[in-house]
């Protein structure tokens, strides 16, 4: 703790009881992330939090959001998280190129009663953003792609996204491989890059918060 008293360190036991106590329990959503473990193995940590997944729903739902898109859907955990907070006439774009992963997820759309505010384009996400009409307006982006291209589909979906809205970008710490300048790779040189621009980004206000392997929040002025 420091001298002020406003930051305490999570060790192992304090990190397990924020992650109990941070999200609330969901059948379905159980289901869906002990499925992606048996049949994914290593790749399973591509799917988000439990506590990150609430979090999301939360902030979808204190913006009203209507109109969201995902760049990156894997098995779909992340997707239901954000679907569930729009109404029943609300959209949610999901961009991947696995016909594979997603094939899990629409199994769990379609149990969640989720399937029909949800559309899925299997394609490179570039060209999915990049042909959304000039008109259309987004209220709630969540990034969780390839990180060597988030600085473009963060660009891309600025553009679009309302006043007010709300980009969600994921994996900020890369498990800790942001600090360390010894990783070179095209993917952690293209997060560092990322966090460096997105502070000094006047066209959002934006929190870093160190939830899972690290979330950035910026929201549209």
């Amino acid at each position: 703790m420091t001298a002020d008293g406003k930051f305490i360190a999570l060790d192992g036991p304090l990190y397990d009881y924020v992650v109990k106590h941070g999200h609330n329990a969901d059948p379905i959503l159980n289901e869906l992330a002990a499925e992606t473990a048996s049949k994914l193995g290593r790749i399973s940590m591509m799917q988000i939090s439990p506590e990150q997944g609430t979090l999301m729903t939360i902030l979808a739902r204190a913006i009203g959001a209507r109109s969201a898109v995902e760049v990156g859907t894997f098995t779909g955990y992340s997707a239901i998280c954000v679907a569930r907070a729009l109404p029943p006439e609300g959209r949610l774009l999901c961009c991947d190129v696995s016909e594979e992963w997603t094939a899990i997820a629409r199994r769990y759309w379609q149990r969640a009663g989720l399937a029909g505010r949800i559309t899925l384009k299997i394609a490179p996400a570039l060209d999915t953003l990049r042909a959304l009409p000039a008109a259309q307006t987004i209220d709630f982006a969540f990034i969780d792609a390839d990180k060597a291209n988030y600085r473009i589909y963060y660009e891309e979906i600025l553009e679009r996204v309302r006043s007010g809205g709300l980009i969600l970008i994921d994996n900020v710490l890369w498990n800790g491989e942001v600090l360390d300048q010894r990783n070179q790779t095209a993917d952690t040189r293209a997060i560092r890059e990322l966090n460096d621009f997105l502070v000094t980004d006047g066209r959002v206000d934006v929190v870093m918060l160190p939830v899972s392997d690290g979330l950035t929040i910026c929201r549209k002025k």
